[in-house]
């Protein structure tokens, strides 16, 4: 997670915490740094924590080095204990948490039919029931201080089938656009505010992995048929889902709860049936 200080000059991004955790195949965040990043430019004190503490601390150097204020700790957001520790330690650091950005991820191929329930659990635990934790921990802090806001990070594989076979992935990102826009309501009253970041096709490092497991390898090909599903003609990149994460934890959005915000155009659907 990471926190984030009060910087009036910068519209209103306030401390916070942001779930920058990735235990998927011992890859780093895929939005961590240009994330980061952005809530550095805009006065951001940083409570980073990953499944790896070394690639926490491979972003913790680059955000260092453009001026920022960043700790970062090892934490497993699947695990209630280590969640807390997390939070506990960030409160400890900075005081307070005002931002919470939920941003990770793991999709592994196959139906309900011939997946495994390990695998099935696994997905869950990490695409949703860390949603769950952090919120859960992190939630009554901001209900304390009169004041919060929570961006979560689903897919646009929780809108529509994107023509592969990832039932687990869907599924539970699907459940984290609608915990959003249900735990909003909820929470609205208080003070806090919760709206979930939709990516479409990004150009991440996972792409190199999809391409190996969809595409036998072949990652030109299998790039050039991501930039060609979208109508833009161009996947995205982490920069533009952050810059929406930013936008939502931000003054800017002060009126703005329980809704998914779009960081990319949607497939067409005549692509809608092609693994991408």
């Amino acid at each position: 997670m990471t926190a984030i200080s009060d910087s009036p000059a910068h519209n209103g991004v306030r401390n916070g915490s942001a779930n920058g955790t990735s235990p998927i195949e011992g890859q780093p965040p895929i939005a961590s740094y240009p994330d980061l990043k952005d809530k550095v430019v805009f006065g951001a004190k940083i409570f980073g924590c990953d499944l790896y503490l070394e690639s926490a601390q491979h972003t913790q150097k680059r955000i260092a080095a453009e001026g920022g204020d960043i700790t970062v700790v090892a934490a497993d957001v699947t695990n209630s204990g280590s969640v807390k520790a997390a939070v506990d330690a960030c409160i400890a650091k900075y005081g307070r948490i005002d931002i919470l950005v939920n941003n990770v991820g793991r999709s592994e191929p196959g139906g309900p039919a011939e997946m495994v329930e390990a695998v099935w659990d696994a997905q869950s635990s990490v695409n949703l029931k860390s949603v769950y934790l952090c919120c859960h921990f992190i939630l009554p802090l901001m209900e304390e201080q009169g004041h919060g806001v929570v961006v979560n990070i689903a897919s646009i594989a929780g809108l529509r089938y994107i023509g592969k076979p990832q039932v687990a992935y869907a599924a539970t990102k699907a459940a984290v656009i609608q915990f959003t826009k249900a735990t909003a309501v909820i929470y609205a009253p208080k003070n806090i505010r919760l709206n979930v970041v939709v990516p479409g096709l990004m150009h991440t490092p996972l792409v190199g992995m999809l391409a190996d497991k969809y595409a036998g390898g072949d990652l030109s090909g299998f790039i050039a048929k991501r930039n060609k599903a979208v109508p833009m003609g161009k996947m995205g990149d982490s920069f533009d889902v952050a810059m929406t994460a930013v936008f939502l934890a931000s003054q800017q959005s002060r009126y703005i709860t329980g809704q998914r915000s779009w960081s990319m155009v949607a497939s067409p659907p005549r692509l809608a049936n092609k693994a991408i």
